[in-house]
């Protein structure tokens, strides 16, 4: 189940922190068509220098506070490659 208040309480917070580390928003949504295994679900690509600036920015201090808003509002699956 999501609460799309709580999401747009975490993004207000999650946005910012992320940017500041040099992360870099190149997709957000919901896909049009999700094809072969794909799942129907929104996805978010961000884009960083490194791994280790992605590392970073997860465990950042400002972030943390945005997951921890939203932690009952939504299924997370967060992958940094």
């Amino acid at each position: 189940m999501t609460d799309e208040g709580t999401l747009a309480n975490y993004a207000s917070i999650a946005g910012p922190a992320i940017e500041a580390r040099g992360g870099r928003f190149l997709a957000r949504g919901n896909p049009v068509q999700a094809y072969e295994a794909g799942l129907n679900q929104r996805l978010v690509i961000i884009e960083f220098e490194s791994g280790k600036k992605a590392i970073e920015a997860y465990k950042s201090a400002e972030y943390q506070t945005a997951l921890a808003i939203s932690k009952d509002s939504a299924e997370r699956d967060v992958r940094i490659i």
